[in-house]
């Protein structure tokens, strides 16, 4: 299966190159850690392997990867004093959101998955466990691990009900990798039966919870302090993590909502920074009053009239604005994108009002529908769905407690995570965890 899986590989490579190539010269995007992705091992992590303690890779492939396993990896830190924990992103925001919260000396870009770019990693680290969050799951890097009997977990393990057709239609290929598996702690019952489905073995397969449960904002950021600065008057409508499409749905709205409650202002968050210009231009041909959170920078902010909208052209700030909110609408999820997670605001007890469209997150969106704790609408309804909870305050306040009580009830995966990990390093490499 590999030979043929690195054959395709190949012949793809191959075939992409012209246009790989073109977007390298053009965009800085491409470039940004090449040279690590082909195989190239900073120097900071050979540093690090060479004084001599143990190191324990973990994998977050982009931003919610990273926010999910935050606490997990200070956790880690407390529990395995005498290990280094190394970080890698695939994405770029990912990359930039994990050098911040976790440090830059440990944060590196995955190499790709190419046999000879797997084994510089895996030669020169030398981990003494991979730990892969969610589905990443590359034959190449698992297939590396087994020969060099390095133990690999996977955390907050899924499979969407989006991928799981696939996944079903290939398990005989996928067979093979995924039984190399050492533990899978997958976020739901669901999860941990589709994996063993597609071949993980059965028995190192168990349900540890959702990662995303245990979020917390690490702290107050910047973009919180300049709008909580503006006073109590203003309420704000934070719409995050928005999509092509759904700012249109917004702005079309904006004088609805308006004419509901006239103190209204609205934090606008796209989710891809590759589109805040366009957004930018969205708002300029609207007409509306707007301004960037990158060029608001005084604290205390200039006073903003009811009725602005700020455009949050910033990484990592939105979890701690949603904590200002008098509703909160989660977006990715009036288009067919899968969605955005909903536990950022459910956990400061905000509404949310969410699109038809979540199955990336279909286990919290189920969870805090059955508490009644968020309101699902398609793109004609979601002027009314916020009207009514700005309008009333009593229905919207009994929403998002109840959001809260969702949240607060599924906590806890951290710590199962925590002590498999270590019960497993405890088998393998005879380490005791620091109480």
């Amino acid at each position: 299966m590999l030979f043929f899986y690195n054959l395709v590989l190949l012949a793809a490579l191959v075939a992409g190159a012209p246009l790989w190539l073109w977007r390298i010269a053009t965009t800085h995007k491409y470039r940004e850690g090449l040279r690590e992705r082909l195989g190239k091992v900073p120097q900071r992590l050979i540093s690090a392997a060479a004084a001599g303690r143990p190191q324990i890779w973990l994998h977050a492939v982009s931003v919610g990867e990273v926010i999910a396993a935050t606490r997990l990896i200070k956790d880690l830190d407390a529990a395995l004093p005498d290990f280094q924990l190394l970080i890698s992103t695939t994405t770029r925001t990912g990359q930039a959101l994990a050098r911040e919260r976790l440090g830059a000396h440990r944060v590196f870009y995955c190499p790709l998955d190419l046999p000879w770019a797997v084994a510089a990693y895996l030669d020169t680290l030398k981990p003494a466990m991979l730990i892969l969050a969610e589905t990443e799951f590359w034959p190449n890097l698992l297939n590396g691990c087994s020969r060099r009997q390095i133990p690999v977990v996977v955390v907050n393990g899924r499979i969407s009900d989006r991928s799981w057709p696939r996944y079903l239609m290939l398990r005989r290929f996928w067979r093979p990798f995924l039984s190399q598996l050492t533990r899978v702690l997958a976020q739901s019952a669901k999860d941990a039966e589709r994996l063993r489905a597609i071949g993980c073995a059965a028995r190192r397969v168990t349900v540890a919870g959702n990662l995303k449960f245990d979020v917390r904002a690490a702290s107050e950021s910047g973009a919180t302090r300049i709008l909580r600065a503006q006073g109590s008057d203003l309420r704000w409508l934070v719409a995050g993590s928005t999509l092509e499409g759904e700012e249109t749905a917004l702005i079309e709205a904006w004088p609805h909502l308006l004419a509901a409650e006239s103190n209204l202002a609205m934090v606008l968050a796209p989710r891809h920074p590759e589109r805040f210009s366009a957004v930018a231009a969205l708002l300029e041909k609207s007409g509306l009053s707007w301004l960037k959170r990158s060029e608001w920078n005084a604290y205390p902010a200039q006073p903003l009239p009811a009725g602005s909208i700020v455009l949050l052209d910033t990484i990592g700030e939105l979890a701690s604005v949603y904590s200002l909110a008098a509703v909160a609408f989660v977006g990715g999820s009036l288009v067919a994108a899968g969605g955005h997670n909903p536990l950022e605001p459910a956990q400061f007890g905000v509404p949310i009002v969410m699109g038809p469209h979540y199955t990336n997150f279909t286990a919290i969106v189920e969870a805090l529908r059955t508490a009644n704790a968020l309101r699902i609408v398609t793109k004609q309804e979601l002027a009314d769905a916020l009207i009514e909870l700005l309008r009333d305050r009593t229905i919207a306040e009994a929403v998002g407690a109840r959001a809260k009580c969702a949240f607060d009830e599924q906590a806890g995966a951290t710590a199962r995570c925590v002590e498999a990990i270590c019960t497993l390093l405890a088998v393998h490499a005879g380490v005791e965890r620091r109480q």
